[in-house]
């Protein structure tokens, strides 16, 4: 019986890009394009995952014809045009079969294509189009770019489904990369991987990273082991093509990455600094700064949370060297304020508020093609999280808890783990600079959130406030938190 992991029937063709989905986008970024297709999207009840990434693989020409969610948002967003006059491929040519008329789009498919709200990290401040945009009209005919990817992108997905917390959390694995993980189980050889393999490997990155703002890191960490091995049997299983090995190598790296954070998240700081230390090899294997700079961003995080402030600051240091000649300002800001919470953690006051003036003079440059896809989660109301956390660390309960705030404020209200974060950051200090009262409405809010995500972190955080409460009983609210804090279950 032949394997489940064979490769594309079709041979590898040449990638010609989408001229005309280009000439669409106009003077917008991919980041900016990809905020106008979800809010697009939003406005005929659609849910698409799209971002600067999937933008630049539309531009690219390795999709060739979009999925059935995003031909409808497509033709939303361009009344008149057909797919052919966006740049696509008829679907016929894509997949060796007829299209189907919008309103016989299988259950299945639309199930799949329109399970996520939004796309992980997407920008807390969102873009907002000026008014009156309207996408530009000059647009070519049809184009027939063909390429090996014959997959379309909702027609590979596999969810399996689990229960936890009061939360249905879908932990997802793509076509090819599920298949990669049965034939692991049987213990079957591998066959060569291609593109599409590397599309799944880049989508599970993208999905895990959306379960993650939506529902924490706890349960989803367990599920995410068997996704990991799966990229890297596949890195030695081999590749068709240098391209689809590049491709598998930082999709694998940043998976070692999400998993990490996950790790990182849930309290196994260990199995973290081990994926970290798993991408840094995997980037300086490949020379890949994008991923190296990643990588050494997130072992500076780890560290701060991990009392090694030292390492921190100089594993974000490192990250800045290797991330400048990347062109992102809002890398290089992130990164800066990775160093600031390694100073902060030092008492260096000094050196924490040079670095967090240098992150909202970054910041303020805005967003840039050259900005990374992970860090699409950065926006303002992550800034203002990021800068509470140091004043905290430096024990500036004010100022601690005047940024806290406005991060929970600025906070899009789909990414409801750091919605819960951010008060509870806003909970604690409160608490500790003396207004017990405020703390715990803060903490009942985020006791009301706990329902729908699982984070060891936040509970963390909350028994912590709980415990600088207990002498202020009598303070309205604060019993009535404690007692709930105490009924609430503690992720296992």
């Amino acid at each position: 019986m032949a394997s489940s992991t064979t490769t594309p029937s079709q041979p590898d063709r040449p990638v010609r890009p989408n001229l005309a989905f280009r000439q669409l986008r106009g003077r917008h970024s991919p980041a900016e394009f990809a905020a106008l297709v979800r809010r697009a999207a939003r406005e005929i009840g659609e849910r698409v995952s799209c971002d600067a990434r999937y933008i630049g693989r539309v531009e690219a020409g390795e999709i060739r014809c979009p999925n059935y969610a995003y031909e409808r948002v497509f033709l939303h967003m361009f009344p008149g045009r057909t797919l052919a006059d966006l740049g696509f491929a008829p679907r016929s040519s894509v997949r060796g079969r007829g299209a189907r008329p919008p309103g016989d789009t299988p259950l299945a498919l639309v199930r799949g294509e329109t399970q996520e709200a939004v796309e992980p990290y997407d920008p807390p401040d969102g873009f907002q189009p000026p008014d009156g945009f309207q996408p530009h009209d000059t647009h070519h005919p049809q184009n027939t770019y063909e390429t090996h990817d014959n997959y379309e992108e909702s027609d590979v997905l596999r969810r399996l489904f689990m229960t936890g917390g009061g939360a249905t959390v879908a932990a997802a694995t793509l076509g090819p990369l599920g298949s990669t993980i049965d034939a692991m189980a049987a213990d079957r050889p591998l066959h060569r991987a291609g593109s599409s393999h590397a599309a799944a490997l880049e989508e599970a990155v993208r999905r895990i990273r959306l379960l993650d703002d939506r529902h924490g890191a706890d349960g989803l960490y367990r599920r995410a082991a068997a996704p990991l091995r799966a990229a890297y049997a596949l890195l030695d299983a081999g590749a068709t093509r240098q391209t689809t090995a590049d491709r598998l190598h930082s999709g694998a790296g940043e998976l070692a990455i999400s998993v990490g954070w996950l790790a990182h998240d849930s309290g196994r700081f260990d199995d973290a600094r081990s994926h970290y230390a798993e991408a840094l090899a995997t980037a300086r294997m490949t020379g890949d700064p994008g991923l190296e700079a990643h990588a050494f961003c997130n072992t500076a995080f780890l560290a701060r949370d991990a009392g090694r402030p030292r390492e921190a600051v100089r594993a974000a240091q490192a990250a800045q060297r290797v991330g400048r000649p990347l062109g992102s300002a809002r890398l290089m800001s992130l990164l800066a304020l990775r160093e600031a919470g390694g100073w902060a953690g030092l008492a260096d006051r000094t050196g924490c508020e040079q670095a967090l003036v240098r992150a909202q003079a970054l910041f303020e440059r805005g967003h840039s093609d050259a900005d990374p896809e992970w860090m699409s989660f950065y926006g303002e109301a992550e800034l203002e999280g990021l800068e509470a956390q140091c004043w905290s660390t430096l024990g500036d309960w004010r100022r601690a808890s005047r940024h806290a705030r406005r991060a929970a404020e600025l906070q899009d209200p789909h990414f409801t783990r750091n919605i819960a974060l951010y008060t509870a950051e806003l909970a604690d200090d409160l608490a500790r600079g003396g207004r017990p009262d405020e703390a715990a409405m803060a903490g009942l809010r985020v006791l009301d959130l706990l329902g729908q995500v699982q984070s060891s972190r936040i509970q963390g955080m909350l028994a912590g406030t709980a415990r600088v409460l207990l002498p202020h009983r009598r303070a309205s609210g604060v019993q009535e938190f404690l007692d709930r804090h105490a009924s609430t279950p503690r992720v296992v």
